[in-house]
C-alpha cells in the first residue's frame, strides 16, 4: 500500500477498525476532512477507494510484523 506518513499520534490497541472493530494499523484522512480507521484486512480490501478519496495514508501495518524490542532483548 503506498502511504503518506503523517506526524499524526500512532494508532493504539484503543484505535478500532471502522468496518469490524478489529484493532486498527491504517487511518486514512479524507480530503473532506474526517478520518477512517481500518484494520489491515479491511485496509487492502479498499485501498483502491480509499487512494481516491484520501489526503493521506498512515499506514503501521509493519507492526504486525515486527518484533517488539522488549523481545528482541529477551533472546540475546
Amino acid at each position: 500500500m503506498t502511504t503518506v506518513l503523517t506526524p499524526a499520534s500512532p494508532l493504539t490497541a484503543a484505535d478500532r477498525c471502522d468496518r469490524c472493530g478489529a484493532q486498527a494499523y491504517l487511518r486514512v484522512v479524507l480530503l473532506s476532512g474526517g478520518e477512517l480507521l481500518f484494520c489491515a484486512h479491511h485496509g487492502r480490501k479498499f485501498e483502491p477507494e480509499l487512494k481516491k478519496i484520501a489526503a493521506e495514508i498512515q499506514d503501521e501495518t509493519e507492526r504486525l510484523t515486527s518484533v517488539p524490542e522488549s523481545a528482541a532483548t529477551e533472546e540475546r
